[in-house]
């Protein structure tokens, strides 16, 4: 019965030609952006996360200001003595600082201004072990003593910054004070980081003119220890150096997790924003389908007399206009799947090649399929609901002498 029913639904979108199809224009509208949106949303989330446990989930990151935002902008300073705190704190294996300043860099005649960052030897040991970035030509280390030496990012080797790339053995000029490079640091993903340039500490200092000053203090915690309750212990341990009270601190404390949370709020609420916006396509198109089946009603009263004549109960066509309506969502959604599934894989092929960009990247899911062709198949019925209703309690001698 079921599939009858399915059958003569078809031939009855078949039958209206390109009215069944404006119908559906809302509908694959609007499941083709809540396609697109969450298939780059949570391909978004999933390189992200890919990006945190590269870093390792046992990292602690310290950093001046009460946000980050501020970090870069506040006047507070993580020092020397914030740093031999963070190193005492139970729990803590490792620590060590960065000075991170925005440089001029020439290369054989090109400028351009990016990112460089000075580190200690203990700094390169967290920053280079166990977080899946190295040093994947060159040395595989700075050494005590590597003055005016530097490890280029992947964007410099790669040419993607000057007109020829930069590799081992090249010199580079940082504020006018010429560096050889000695190592070029793998791909992170991100086009920011991977234009970044490293440096040793003591040759950072001398180079910005800045002395016991960190951007960020990098912190190991030993293995099975609760990285929380360490993180709790260095924010407690500096602000009672500094004299602050709970809820005042001019520094911020970060786990990898904390991070994680923070982007995962920020990812879902621009997500649902927009997937709202989309919803609003979707009310329009369950209301062109309401249209086209009360139409479809009128039409066919004559049918639906025929039906009823012969046995056909009022459940049979309160079903059967239901599933026409459902079925136009179905179809409207399928078509909206593919569109989506088009623009959002446009769109990681486009960042990728132009922007060479690898966190953009689209998650088509079995489960969002199936998700959405599910919700535009109860769009439709719901909007049919009516009409259906309507069709369902004709009466079969006035539908016969309807003209």
């Amino acid at each position: 019965m079921i599939d009858d029913f399915f059958k003569i639904s078809l031939r009855g979108l078949k039958n209206k030609g390109i009215r069944s199809w404006l119908t559906m224009v809302g509908i694959f509208v609007g499941i083709a952006a809540i396609v697109s949106l969450i298939s780059l949303g949570e391909g978004l989330q999933n390189a992200m996360f890919e990006q945190f446990e590269m870093l390792g989930y046992d990292l602690i990151y310290v950093m001046p200001g009460s946000s980050l935002a501020s970090v870069y902008t506040t006047s507070s300073k993580l020092t020397d003595q914030d740093l031999e705190i963070i190193k005492d704190v139970r729990g803590v294996e490792i620590a060590g600082g960065f000075v991170t300043k925005l440089a001029q860099i020439e290369y054989r005649g090109e400028i351009e201004y990016a990112w460089v960052s000075g580190m200690g030897v203990e700094t390169q040991e967290i920053f280079l072990d166990g977080t899946g970035i190295e040093m994947v030509k060159g040395r595989d280390r700075f050494r005590e003593g590597d003055t005016y030496k530097a490890a280029v990012g992947y964007e410099y080797w790669s040419g993607n910054v000057f007109e020829k790339p930069v590799g081992v053995g090249d010199r580079i000029k940082i504020n006018g004070k010429k560096f050889e490079i000695i190592g070029e640091i793998s791909r992170i993903g991100n086009s920011d980081d991977d234009r970044n340039i490293y440096i040793l500490m003591d040759t950072a200092e001398e180079l910005f003119d800045v002395e016991n000053e960190y951007i960020t203090i990098m912190a190991r915690v030993k293995p099975n220890y609760d990285i929380e309750k360490v993180a709790d212990e260095i924010k407690k341990e500096i602000r009672r150096d500094r004299g602050l009270k709970e809820g005042e601190e001019d520094f911020q404390v970060q786990t990898m997790q904390q991070l994680v949370d923070s982007v995962s709020i920020i990812l879902d609420a621009v997500q649902a924003v927009v997937i709202g916006i989309a919803f609003i396509s979707l009310f329009v198109g369950g209301l062109g389908i309401m249209n086209t089946m009360y139409t479809s009603v009128l039409e066919r009263t004559q049918e639906i007399g025929v039906m009823k004549a012969v046995g056909a109960k009022n459940s049979d066509i309160l079903v059967l206009f239901m599933i026409e309506s459902g079925t136009i969502g179905l179809v409207g959604g399928l078509v909206g799947c593919v569109i989506g599934g088009g623009l959002s894989k446009g769109v990681e092929y486009i960042a990728a090649l132009l922007l060479d960009q690898v966190l953009i990247k689209a998650s088509l899911t079995p489960e969002l399929i199936i998700g959405s062709l599910a919700f535009s198949f109860i769009v439709g019925c719901i909007s049919g609901m009516l009409p259906a209703r309507q069709a369902s309690q004709l009466k079969p001698v006035d539908a016969l002498r309807y003209e």
